[in-house]
C-alpha cells in the first residue's frame, strides 16, 4: 500500500477522484488543529531552554538527520551543549526513553541511535515531545538547547528556531496534501520557517519570499561495520562483485552518490526504516556489501567481514549557523 501510494503521489491520476476529497478533510483538519493552538485553545509549553526544531513538510526522507548532527556539532563549537529529541520512528518505544549509541535500533528506532553515535549528544525519544524535552533536561542539566529531528508538525511543543529540509531530487511529488500527495502541510508553510535547506541540486521553484540555504552530503571513506578501525578507499573495491543495500527515505539519492563514487555494483532497495535481519542477506551473493550509516546500526549485531559503510557529512551554508546563532541571540 505504501509503494502503492508514493508512486501515485508523483503525478495525478485517475485514482485522485477518490483521494483529492480525502485530502481536503486532511487539510481542514490539519488547518483547523493549528489555528487552535495559535489562539491558545490548545495548550502548547516552552521548555525550559531554546528549542530548535528541524523538520519538513512532505512524508519520507529528506536528509534531515545529517542536518541535525552538523547542527549538533556546530552548535557545540559555538559554545551551546545541546540535547536531541526524537519521535523514535520506526522503533517500538511510545514512553520516554534514553537512547545511547548501544541502544537496540527494532526498539527505539535507527536514527535516534545514529544520533547518539556521531554526536555524542544526550539523545531522548518518545511520542510526546514536550515529556521527551523534560525528560532530557533533567536528566542533562548541562544541556542549554534543544535540538527536535523531525516535529514541525508537533505544535504542542513551542519553538525558538524552525528549519525545513526539502530532498532537492524529489522535490515535492505533485504537490498535493496526503493522501493524494506526500504534504503533511501547505508549500505556503514555507514561508514562515527561520531557514528553508535543500537537499541537493534542485531546480525547484520555491516561494518568492524564501531563500533556500543549499546542503550537499560528502561521503567520507568507507569502514568495516565488523571492524570499525578497518577503513577502505573506492579503489580497494575494484574488480569485486559488490552489492549495495540501502532501506532510507531515498534510496536512489544513495545509489547516485556510489555511481559518482565510480562504484560498479547491484542494488537492493527496501522501504525506509527497514528492519534488517540476518536472513536478508542469506540469499546475497557478493564480495563486498555496502550500506549507510543509518541501516547500518541495524546490521552490526549480525555484521559480516564483507559489510562496508558509507558514511556521509552535511556541507552547509555557513549562513545558516549565522541564522541561527543571531535568532537565539535575539
Amino acid at each position: 500500500m505504501n509503494d502503492w501510494l508514493k508512486k501515485q503521489w508523483l503525478h495525478f491520476t485517475p485514482w485522485h477522484i477518490l483521494l483529492i476529497p480525502l485530502s481536503f478533510v486532511f487539510w481542514t483538519l490539519s488547518i483547523g488543529r493549528k489555528y487552535l493552538y495559535q489562539r491558545g485553545w490548545f495548550k502548547s509549553f516552552r521548555l525550559a531552554v531554546p528549542v530548535l526544531v528541524v523538520g519538513n513538510i512532505n512524508v519520507g526522507g529528506t536528509g534531515k538527520t545529517p542536518l541535525v548532527i552538523w547542527l549538533a556539532e556546530k552548535l557545540q563549537s559555538s559554545g551551546y551543549r545541546p540535547g536531541i529529541i526524537s519521535r523514535g520512528y520506526g522503533g517500538e518505544v511510545l514512553a520516554v526513553q534514553a537512547v545511547f549509541a548501544h541502544s537496540n535500533p527494532e526498539k527505539v528506532g535507527d536514527e535516534p541511535v545514529l544520533l547518539a553515535s556521531r554526536t555524542g549528544c544526550p539523545v531522548f525519544i518518545g511520542a510526546n515531545r514536550v515529556m521527551v524535552g523534560e525528560a532530557l533536561l533533567a536528566a542533562h542539566t548541562e544541556c542549554n538547547i534543544i535540538i527536535s529531528d523531525d516535529g514541525l508538525q508537533h505544535y504542542r511543543l513551542q519553538r525558538d528556531v524552525e528549519i525545513a529540509v526539502v530532498d532537492g531530487t524529489t522535490g515535492f511529488g505533485n504537490g498535493a496534501l496526503l493522501p493524494a500527495g506526500p504534504l503533511r502541510e501547505s508549500l505556503s508553510r514555507l514561508r514562515y520557517v527561520d531557514a528553508l535547506v535543500i537537499n541537493g541540486r534542485s531546480q525547484l521553484d520555491f516561494i518568492q519570499s524564501v531563500k533556500p540555504i543549499q546542503m550537499q552530503l560528502q561521503a567520507i571513506n568507507f569502514y568495516n561495520l565488523l571492524d570499525p578501525d578497518k577503513v577502505c578507499s573506492i579503489g580497494d573495491f575494484a574488480g569485486k562483485q559488490v552489492v549495495a543495500i540501502a532501506g532510507i527515505g531515498n534510496p536512489e539519492r544513495f545509489f547516485q552518490q556510489l555511481q559518482a563514487l565510480g562504484l560498479k555494483f547491484k542494488s537492493q532497495a527496501y522501504p525506509d526504516h527497514y528492519a534488517f535481519h540476518e536472513l536478508d542477506f542469506a540469499k546475497v551473493k557478493a564480495d563486498i556489501v555496502v550500506m549507510t550509516e543509518k541501516d547500518a546500526v541495524k546490521c552490526a549485531a549480525f555484521a559480516k567481514a564483507n559489510f562496508w559503510v558509507l558514511p556521509v557529512s552535511a556541507v552547509v551554508e555557513p549562513r545558516l549557523l549565522s541564522l541561527i546563532l543571531n535568532k537565539l541571540n535575539h
